[in-house]
């Protein structure tokens, strides 16, 4: 019997940057295209890594890919990224990074000693999380085709003991976690371009958030539900995709939410909501309410953890949305993040 062929629903005419933005845009490209002709008829929801058995042994695949300009930026670089952010999806999936392979685009012309740096910072942020760099590949392209450079990586980890995370298992009254303050990544990316006439003493947090996920595992993980890096998109899309995925609503409170004075005032003055920034070194969690000072203590007792807050709970409306409690007491809807405000900051 002949199947019939996948039913791909995306009818963009074009791809633009947007495409590339974690929202929206995204979304109708890996469901509508990706996911029918890639993943078969798997009805798993999308997550930032994939689990599969290998004769027995379940293990966590995960790629990215890295295009973020400028190369180099306070708190941090592209090599550094490539890292921090394959060893995170793997972490938020519940799994600890054994190993990754990495490619490198070149741009004809890239001076060595900046793809030397980069070798350099790739090679320490792999020795900080633990991570072996077991092969890669290389190309060069013309002048003017890459921005200088840009990285490839996929990953491969192993499941980290007492976590089973589902957004099927998440439940109303289920609470909302957050590590640490949002935006920092997002908004570092657009000052260090120069764009714009707004000075800040800020850094990009991108980091290892594994420490902070193994502790949580170790002292909560019976009650760890679902976990998430809030990278683009931030995280009003990250959890827009729970909500939909769940099909139960998500309350949070903007009060409640860390943030440094100077991601505030540069949202405030470009009309950005901080729910959309980027993040690189964070991640969402909810918790079975019984486990929330467990899950807290955890957090709170690691190095890197000492911000990480409730920001609200799982609720059973309004199904598929996320409501924001806002500081002068009234409520809005946040939608997953529409068009592109910052692009190539990852």
């Amino acid at each position: 019997m002949i199947s019939a062929p996948p039913k791909v629903r995306f009818r963009d005419t074009q791809v633009d940057m947007a495409h590339g933005a974690g929202g929206k845009a995204s979304r109708r490209l890996v469901e509508g295209l990706f996911a029918p002709l890639l993943c078969g008829t798997s009805t798993e929801p999308l997550g930032d890594a994939a689990h599969i058995d290998i004769s027995g042994t379940r293990i966590a695949m995960t790629t990215d890919a890295f295009v973020v300009r400028p190369l180099s930026f306070p708190g941090g670089s592209i090599g550094e990224l490539a890292v921090n952010c394959t060893v995170n999806d793997l972490a938020v999936s519940g799994a600890r990074a054994v190993a990754l392979v990495c490619s490198y685009v070149l741009e004809a012309g890239l001076p060595a000693d900046i793809l030397e740096a980069e070798v350099r910072a790739m090679a320490s942020a792999a020795q900080r999380a633990g991570v072996i760099i077991a092969g890669g590949d290389t190309k060069v392209v013309e002048h003017g085709k890459a921005d200088g450079m840009y990285l490839t990586t996929a990953g491969i980890g192993s499941l980290i003991p007492g976590l089973h995370l589902s957004a099927a298992a998440v439940r109303p009254g289920d609470k909302i976690l957050l590590s640490g303050p949002i935006g920092d990544h997002g908004i570092t990316i657009l000052l260090a371009r120069g764009e714009l006439h707004f000075e800040a003493d800020l850094r990009s947090d991108t980091r290892s958030i594994l420490p902070l996920i193994e502790e949580l595992a170790a002292k909560a993980g019976s009650g760890v539900r679902w976990m998430r890096d809030p990278t683009r998109g931030g995280v009003a899309t990250s959890l827009n995709e729970l909500a939909r995925d769940c099909a139960f609503g998500m309350q949070i409170c903007e009060e409640w939410i860390p943030m440094h004075d100077a991601v505030r005032g540069a949202c405030e003055l470009l009309g950005l909501d901080p729910l959309h920034i980027a993040n690189e070194g964070q991640f969402l969690a909810v918790v079975a309410k019984e486990w929330v000072g467990a899950a807290l203590d955890a957090l709170l007792g690691t190095p890197g953890g000492e911000q990480a807050v409730m920001i609200g709970e799982v609720t059973e409306q309004p199904a598929g949305s996320v409501l924001v409690t806002t500081r002068y007491g009234g409520t809005r809807i946040v939608d997953m993040l529409v068009g592109d405000p910052l692009p190539r900051i990852c």
